[in-house]
């Protein structure tokens, strides 16, 4: 039987409570689709609501609504110019949230793969 160190799980626990919003976010191929074109486009200025509908094939409003979650979700950043918006990936993103979660579960497997390997 493999028992996992207590600390080690309490730390996941947190991490995955921590990425709550990113994974969420994320997990969505809409949004996925939107991040994609986002990537791609120009970081300077960014990309404009019109721009990103082209790119997915979405409406307006779907990339509107879309939008709002990606920024809630601190994973992308909005700057105005006059009554433009231009939308970019947030170079303090809390993608890198997932960093320290995938960080997390490698130590626990690499605990786990240990015991396995002693048994």
């Amino acid at each position: 039987m493999i028992f996992v160190d207590q600390e080690l799980v309490a730390a996941l626990a947190t991490e995955f409570r921590n990425s709550l919003k990113v994974l969420n976010a994320v997990g969505d191929e809409t949004r996925q689709a939107i991040l994609m074109a986002l990537l791609q486009g120009p970081q300077n200025p960014g990309m404009r609501v019109g721009e990103i509908r082209v790119e997915t094939h979405l409406s307006r409003p779907a990339v509107s609504h879309h939008l709002k979650i990606l920024k809630e979700a601190q994973i992308i950043s909005v700057r105005k110019e006059g009554t433009r918006n231009y939308y970019r990936l947030d170079t303090g993103s809390k993608l890198m949230l997932m960093k320290s979660l995938v960080n997390e579960i490698e130590k626990v497997l690499a605990q786990c793969d240990g015991q396995a390997r002693e048994q």
